[in-house]
């Protein structure tokens, strides 16, 4: 059964169980003149976003747009199985990410690199989209949809190919993983927590850094995190990421060169514990399912880290 929430100004977050959990990643659904999905996820999480869309009152068939903040996979690689569904859809990619839609092997080859044995689990089908289906969406490009225009802004550090995209009616921005990782879980603790997302190959923490003074400078009223949800705190969220990632960037170094023959494993437990120490400052039980999400989270992290360092 999807989990849904409405988040007003006619959005709705689907939670596409990514890798099987709650609260991982979400789609967004914007039903206004022209009907909008903002994030597809994996291959896996397209059933849950076509029963969401159903259990909204929504046909596939009447997909017009389906939009991906970039193109890794747990973002974008379900638009190739959704389309067997939305055929009258048309997919909007950051022009760096266009050919990789087209054809995914690079994509495939990549996220086999990272995920091994399980790939097939987490990601499987990657199919292709046809180019007839495919638009670029350059810097500050706008599409209107009914009462709303979507602008779309160059937002590198996580990817090269990362759009952020601005909602007029809603004041908000659907900011995938440019401006980090939003863990729900805290909220209860009374923690809004958010923390850099810098997995391989195109981490850049100063570009990362620039994306959010220009998402910071549209005065938004809310952030729609691909990882996950939507945070009304916009402030508090550009206040963590110039906290803790320096943090990250720090601890790797440290830990590159006590562990020089370990570096991703010694930086991944830095990073791991770094953070552990902050939530059991908050009470938060180390039995907690964020835990799960941590511990993948500052795996790539940490790939993304050592990769960077050894690149600089």
């Amino acid at each position: 059964m999807s989990k849904l929430e409405s988040l007003g100004q006619d959005v709705t977050l689907i939670d596409v169980y990514d890798l099987n959990l709650s609260n991982r990643t979400g789609s967004y659904i914007i039903q206004d003149e022209a009907l909008t999905v903002i994030e597809t996820s994996a291959s896996p999480s397209v059933p849950f976003l076509i029963e969401g869309l159903e259990a909204i009152g929504e046909a596939p068939e009447n997909v017009k747009h389906i939009i991906v903040t970039h193109v890794h996979l747990d973002h974008a690689g379900g638009v190739g199985l959704l389309l067997q569904s939305c055929p009258n859809a048309t997919v909007h990619v950051h022009p760096r990410g266009k050919r990789h839609l087209a054809d995914p092997t690079k994509l495939v080859q990549g996220a086999r690199a990272v995920y091994g044995e399980q790939f097939d689990e987490l990601f499987d089908p990657v199919l292709p989209v046809p180019e007839d289906q495919l638009v670029e969406q350059e810097d500050g490009s706008e599409l209107t949809i009914g009462s709303r225009t979507l602008t779309f802004y160059d937002t590198p550090g996580h990817a090269k190919h990362h759009l952020s995209i601005h909602d007029s009616k809603a004041n908000a921005i659907y900011t995938g993983d440019t401006i980090g990782v939003y863990y729900p879980h805290l909220l209860p603790y009374g923690e809004t927590f958010v923390l850099p997302s810098t997995s391989p190959n195109q981490f850049d923490p100063e570009a990362m850094l620039e994306s959010l003074r220009r998402i910071e400078a549209l005065e938004v009223d809310a952030i729609h995190f691909g990882h996950f949800g939507r945070s009304s705190e916009p402030q508090v969220v550009y206040e963590l990421m110039r906290d803790w990632l320096p943090i990250f960037l720090e601890l790797s170094k440290e830990a590159m060169k006590r562990e020089p023959d370990h570096q991703v494993e010694a930086v991944h437990q830095a990073l791991f514990d770094r953070v552990a120490a902050h939530l059991d400052g908050l009470g938060v039980a180390r039995e907690d399912e964020v835990y799960q999400l941590l511990e993948m989270d500052m795996s790539v992290c940490a790939l993304g880290l050592v990769d960077y360092l050894k690149k600089t």
